[in-house]
């Protein structure tokens, strides 16, 4: 199949890293469907990328929602009967204390979007990419998710990171063979609203390997976790 013909959701997609990777995914002739929890923030990233050329529509979606991801599965099935790509771009980091202090209510609310809402998506729109025989599905985990580098302070962000990382795993495991692809990447620290002006990469270089995921070869890895387009440890 074509790249012109797939289409690719991604979650979050109003700004930051989920704006830019809508750009780069619509740049490379993908329909890219932009979504967003806030809808008149979501339509002006859409309209912007439209004004720049690119051949990108919008939905609105609450992750933590099960009604609104089911809204947004039907809506893409009548509207291409497929989908091929999702990136789980959407995320919270809520947490501002130490493992000690931290508000549980937090943590709770921190998986709801970090996790639960990748789940979510993921019952929805796979089946989709079942009768298609082809899926690439990127989650935007953190390196605050590595287990092999854990720290202190922000535990319900680390959690739900790494969680999300037991979740790639998990499906790239029940998914083997089927040629869809269930990979996770880490953006690295980057100038957005989360990352801050000190942050030393750019959008580009935080979207660069999710977009790449998105577009594996069917020869590609799966339930790996990424960083640079290399692999890197959980």
């Amino acid at each position: 199949m074509d790249s012109k013909q797939r289409i690719a959701v991604v979650t979050g997609g109003n700004r930051g890293i989920g704006l830019e990777i809508c750009r780069q995914l619509a740049q490379l002739g993908y329909q890219v469907v932009l979504t967003s929890r806030d809808e008149v923030q979501g339509l002006g990233a859409q309209q912007r990328l439209v004004a720049e050329g690119a051949e990108v529509g919008y939905h609105p979606l609450d992750v933590t929602d099960a009604e609104s991801v089911h809204r947004l599965a039907e809506v893409l099935q009548q509207a291409y009967g497929r989908v091929e790509v999702l990136v789980n771009n959407a995320g919270v980091m809520l947490d501002d204390r130490d493992v000690l202090e931290a508000d549980l209510d937090i943590v709770r609310a921190t998986m709801e979007t970090n996790v639960y809402g990748p789940w979510r998506l993921a019952q929805a729109l796979v089946p989709l990419m079942q009768q298609h025989g082809y899926g690439r599905i990127v989650n935007l985990s953190s390196g605050m998710g590595q287990l092999s580098g854990m720290g202190s302070h922000r535990p319900a962000y680390r959690l739900s990171k790494t969680a999300l990382n037991a979740l790639t795993r998990i499906l790239a495991a029940e998914l083997q063979g089927s040629n869809i692809l269930v990979n996770s990447m880490s953006p690295g620290w980057v100038r957005t609203d989360m990352g801050g002006p000190s942050a030393p990469r750019s959008v580009e270089e935080g979207a660069d390997t999710a977009v790449w995921l998105a577009t594996l070869p069917d020869d590609g890895p799966t339930g790996g976790f990424f960083q640079d387009r290399k692999p890197i440890p959980w």
